[in-house]
């Protein structure tokens, strides 16, 4: 059994089993799948994986933000196999099946809001997206969506064009979906109007005014969707009252607020969902990553009189809400509320804050960190007066927590933020392990530089 407890310096060696298998991946995968790191993964248990060849790390982005119960929880495995046993698929648009029924009443009873909802299942976060903008849609008879630069929804070509960063999302595959509006999101670190927060007033909720005469009539608008942390954007976490004025500007206008949850949900943040942490209740909001314990799952839920606005058949698909991946999101999420991972993530975070705080003070190119729970990122500058993003200290960082075993990833719409996503069932040991690792690694790469 992996424990995390052997020597990180295992990182370092690359045996055969997996240089033969990266030139036959070389060879027969798609140039455009990207890796972050040379590791063919065997085995995962907890927070550590065991590569081919042996080899041990601990894992610091959990999948994407998909293992927060972590590597193949016991529960979870035990369900998935005695599902696998029973039913592996009808297609529940075509003969039904209780472990769907059942997923959406667990998720309508812990997402937020008393009021009467309904749930639906699909295969990805971006198909998650791509039918919330639909049912919003179809309940508002409005065609334009408004999201937020920074912002991540997927790949697909809706969420593609919902998405900001254009390298390497974007690039060369326009032209993208019409009707899409993109307003400044609360970065303050690098903050649009030059403003300093809490003295600015938040000016990006300011803008809508100017917005809504300039761009688009608010009646036009359909949806407005938000991560309530912008993961792949670089971590952002805005004021508690930005979020709360959204919903404001879209309760005025008629407009449905959608919360974004795919990273941010299942303990992540130190609560079940993020939008619990800024007091805001959303209308729709989607769900994937670590509702399933990496079984491909994402669901759309929220207020039934929107939920129900499209009629049979216009939403839904073949696999969505596979009964094995209902199974595991229905173990998944039981083992989060026995273990409290809610508050496990709220006191790793602590602890991750905390060491990167030391190393702030040591390093002034460690210009901003961002953290909400363990959703804890850092961004790196070259000077921290003109904040030049620092996009090579950030590779070389990630590379040397690479060699000695441990494995961190990379964020931000600059490409100079690491951000932090460890399963929430790691250990103390491992945990100070990890933490041990990045400061050597930090020290390694910036006392050079």
């Amino acid at each position: 059994m992996l424990t995390g407890n052997e020597s990180a310096s295992v990182g370092k060696a690359r045996g055969n089993m997996s240089r033969d298998l990266q030139f036959k991946r070389d060879q027969y995968v798609a140039r455009g799948i990207s890796n972050l790191a040379p590791v063919f993964a065997k085995s995962a248990k907890g927070a550590v994986i065991e590569d081919l060849d042996g080899n041990i790390y601990i894992d610091f982005y959990g999948g994407i933000g998909v293992i927060n119960a972590g590597h193949c929880p016991d529960i979870v495995v035990d369900a998935i196999k005695n599902q696998a046993e029973e039913l592996l698929h009808t297609c529940f648009m075509v003969t039904m099946y209780d472990s769907y029924v059942n997923l959406a009443e667990k998720l309508v009873k812990i997402t937020p809001g008393n009021e009467a909802k309904k749930a639906m299942f699909v295969n990805s976060g971006a198909e998650a997206v791509e039918n919330a903008v639909k049912i919003a849609k179809a309940y508002t008879k409005r065609p334009g969506v408004i999201a937020f630069e920074a912002g991540y929804h997927g790949r697909t070509l809706l969420t593609m064009t919902l998405t900001s960063k254009v390298k390497p999302y974007k690039h060369e595959f326009g032209p993208f979906a019409p009707e899409v509006y993109k307003v400044p999101s609360a970065y303050c670190y690098r903050c649009i109007f030059g403003s300093t927060y809490p003295d600015c007033g938040l000016h990006c909720l300011e803008y809508f005014e100017r917005f809504f005469i300039s761009e688009v009539d608010p009646s036009n608008i359909a949806a407005m969707i938000i991560e309530p942390v912008q993961g792949e954007g670089g971590f952002i976490v805005p004021p508690r009252e930005f979020l709360p004025g959204l919903k404001d500007i879209c309760e005025k206008q008629g407009i449905v607020f959608i919360a974004d949850e795919i990273q941010t949900g299942f303990g992540r943040t130190g609560k079940m969902f993020a939008v619990e942490q800024f007091g805001v209740i959303p209308d729709l909001m989607t769900l994937a990553k670590s509702i399933a314990s990496g079984l491909p799952l994402s669901a759309v839920v929220g207020r039934s009189e929107i939920m129900d606005a499209p009629t049979p058949g216009r939403i839904g698909g073949t696999y969505g809400g596979n009964p094995v991946a209902c199974a595991a999101a229905l173990a998944t999420i039981d083992f989060m509320e026995k273990e409290n991972l809610s508050e496990k993530a709220a006191e790793i975070g602590q602890k991750i804050t905390a060491v990167m705080e030391e190393l702030q003070q040591r390093y002034a190119r460690i210009g901003d960190i961002r953290s909400l729970g363990a959703m804890v990122g850092l961004e790196f500058v070259k000077d921290p007066k003109s904040k030049t993003p620092d996009k090579e200290a950030v590779a070389a960082i990630i590379s040397a927590c690479f060699q000695r075993g441990l494995l961190v990833m990379g964020a931000g719409i600059f490409g100079n933020v690491i951000r932090f996503l460890p399963p929430l069932v790691i250990t103390d040991e491992q945990l100070e392990q990890a933490l041990h690792i990045f400061a050597e690694s930090v020290s390694e790469v910036l006392d050079t530089k």
